[in-house]
Formats: structure tokens, sequence, C-alpha cells
């Protein structure tokens, strides 16, 4: 199963918590008890999010937390890659040379389509997106992320 680690699920939430008041600045215990995420993790990912620029901190009594830039213009690639690093299916589908049989592996392209189509749909959603009630994707619906992988002939 292909899934992002609870780490950067619970950075999400935090994010969303942010994002439903975004002129206000939110202290960590406060985000804790909103998200009912655990102090401590909280405390973490708000650390990760800050070295990335998705939220700003500030120092003091009054201090606390808030986004860096409206949550439409936070795409879920940028949450994924501050808490987890680049986005890659396989080590290959990132870097080259990270793989002993690189050189003779028939599969590279593939998960590099893949890997493609992923970060496409992350860069197309934003975190205000993630705020929206779930809706059936219609064809003429501008948000609909449509996935297709396209063989190479």
């Amino acid at each position: 199963m292909l899934r992002v680690t609870k780490l950067t699920d619970y950075a999400t939430v935090v994010l969303t918590v942010l994002a439903d008041q975004p002129e206000r600045v939110h202290s960590a215990a406060e985000l804790a008890e909103r998200s009912r995420v655990e102090p401590a993790t909280v405390a973490k990912v708000l650390k990760l999010l800050a070295q990335a620029g998705l939220v700003e901190s500030f120092r003091g009594a009054t201090g606390g937390y808030r986004l860096a830039r409206p949550a439409a213009q936070i795409p879920l690639a940028d949450i994924v890659e501050a808490l987890e690093g680049p986005l890659g299916m396989t080590a290959c589908s990132v870097h080259d040379g990270d793989c002993g049989i690189e050189s003779h592996c028939g599969i590279r392209a593939g998960w590099q389509r893949i890997n493609d189509v992923l970060l496409d749909a992350l860069n197309r959603t934003t975190l205000a997106d993630m705020l929206a009630p779930a809706a059936d994707p219609a064809p003429d619906n501008p948000k609909a992320i449509p996935a297709a992988l396209v063989a190479s002939t």
C-alpha cells in the first residue's frame, strides 16, 4: 500500500486548522487541542513546516504560528516534501544512480511516469481544496484531477 506517513497526515490536519482562521496567530497548544494531535507531534510538524516556509512562527507571550501564504497557494506536494523529502515512487524516479540495477532495468520509465502523475495531482491540489466538502469530480469540474498513464510507443 502506498501512503504518506502519519507525520505528513498530521501536518496536513494542523495546517487545515491554521487555514480555518488564517489571519490569527495560533499557539502550538491550541493547534494540538483543535487538531487532536499530540502536542509533541504538533511541535515537531510545526518546526518542519516553518523550515519549509509553509508557516510563520512568532515568539513571545502572544506568539504562535500562522500560514505563510493563503491555503489556496499551498499545494499538497509542498506539504509532503516538507515532511518526507522529494517525492519518489522508487529511488530511481527521483535521482539517477540510486539503484544497483539501474543500468539494465527496463521499468524505470514506467515508474517515472507514475511518479509524474502523482506529483502533478499533489501540485494541483491545494490545502484549500482539502477544506472543501467532498464532491464527485464531474468532467466539467476544473478541480477534477485526471490521472492516466500513457503508454510510450
